[in-house]
């Protein structure tokens, strides 16, 4: 299949990838372009910003999660646009180990035979800049950087000065962004803020993506995409007819969901219904349900005074409905959330409470499972970051790829199950 696609890689984090990667798409749309994004890694805020500026749902690519060959299916299969742009994650060559490239942007970019550009910050540097650029060139026999993107531009003179030191590279410089805090996308622990039901964010990357876009040589961008080997088409797996229907909370607490895993759940029967524990005084009629993970402390205090939608889903734990929670899911299934010295009472579930602390830690782990709602025989687990089970309830603080095992199938199976009693 013949895929025109790059990857937008930066020297470290905080290069301002997301931006430059969503004014990218902007551009790409501009010139008549679908863009299909995808997000190297665990990142569950990121993707958010892709999808709101292209307006098709971003898929994860996470070699450690899902390993090389459903990596490169997913990606193929979910290369539907005229044009896939892959934002990278930390650091070029940053991944699972030190001495290792696994798990990296480049490691993605490699998978998937992607040309990279390589996006700098200039803003306290001038000559030296070639030599950063010249380093991640050179690190790996083929670092398959194509351009270069220069962020944070302070002047002309700043900008002369860097193009001059950068013709040691021989790549193309491809943008030039100046250095401008407006243009800058607000953090919080865990990365950016979610744009799930923020207009105000949503109308602030469109801003964003049109005034950067305006210092992107986006032909030469275009060209250099489409300079791509073809890759190797696969065969979708086939869709079972709809058997049973699964309940999935979607709000602006619980929005940290893999869309691989939603499309797996779709291909094993179910039919997907979404609501969300905010707002909702009703849970659709459904035989499971998926709680994801997301932010619950933030609206600590709505999700507590929505007594019905607590009620509700504890009475349907305790009636045996399969449930699979993560993280955030997992949380509003304890007995309390404590966060910024105030504490907002939860379902109750698990005889558990949870305490939000100022360091958070975000990293994959490895786990062993049991048989459950998910699994029939015990077998070790890759996540990212204890597991409670209650009932026929499943919660854990780790995420999971679905893929990496039979996950869907079993969860799905076990909500026919239910339907069927």
């Amino acid at each position: 299949m013949k895929i025109p696609r790059i990857v937008l890689a930066g020297a470290s984090s905080g290069v301002g990838k997301t931006s430059i990667t969503c004014s990218i798409i902007y551009a790409l749309q501009k010139q008549g372009y679908s863009v299909q994004p995808f997000k190297v890694g665990p990142d569950y805020i990121d993707p958010s910003y892709l999808s709101s500026i292209s307006k098709n749902e971003t898929f994860n690519l996470d070699v450690w999660l899902m390993g090389k060959n459903h990596l490169l299916s997913s990606f193929i299969s979910n290369s539907k646009s005229n044009v896939s742009v892959i934002e990278g994650v930390m650091g070029f060559y940053d991944g699972f180990r030190g001495d290792s490239n696994h798990a990296s942007t480049h490691h993605v970019a490699s998978i998937t035979k992607s040309p990279v550009l390589l996006i700098l910050d200039a803003s306290k540097t001038a000559r030296s800049i070639a030599a950063t650029a010249l380093g991640f060139q050179k690190f790996h026999k083929n670092s398959r950087i194509a351009g270069i993107i220069l962020n944070k531009i302070g002047s002309k003179k700043h900008e002369n000065l860097c193009r001059q030191a950068l013709q040691k590279t021989k790549l193309p410089i491809v943008g030039v962004v100046p250095n401008d805090h407006s243009l800058s996308l607000e953090s919080r622990h865990l990365g950016l803020f979610s744009t799930l039901d923020n207009k105000t964010l949503y109308n602030k990357i469109q801003k964003i993506s049109k005034t950067i876009s305006k210092n992107l040589d986006i032909n030469q961008i275009i060209k250099i995409l489409k300079n791509t080997s073809s890759l190797q088409k696969i065969s979708k797996p086939s869709h079972k007819k709809p058997k049973t229907t699964i309940a999935v909370a979607l709000d602006t607490s619980f929005n940290f969901y893999y869309q691989d895993n939603l499309e797996s759940l779709r291909r094993e029967g179910a039919s997907l219904k979404f609501f969300s524990p905010v707002n909702d005084k009703k849970i659709p009629k459904c035989d499971g349900l998926y709680i994801g993970g997301g932010f619950p402390e933030i609206l600590g205090s709505k999700l507590a005074k929505n007594q019905i939608m607590k009620k509700l889903v504890k009475n349907l734990a305790e009636d045996g409905i399969p449930i699979y929670a993560e993280c955030g899911g997992l949380m509003y299934l304890t007995k309390s959330i404590l966060s910024e010295n105030k504490k907002y009472k939860m379902v109750g579930l698990f005889d558990a409470e949870t305490s939000m602390t100022k360091r958070m830690k975000l990293n994959y782990t490895k786990g062993k499972i049991n048989r459950s709602i998910i699994s029939e025989k015990p077998h070790s687990i890759q996540g990212h970051e204890f597991r409670l089970i209650q009932y026929n309830s499943l919660a854990s603080y780790g995420h999971l790829y679905f893929d990496s095992s039979n996950y869907a199938k079993i969860f799905v199976k076990n909500c026919i199950k239910y339907s069927r009693c």
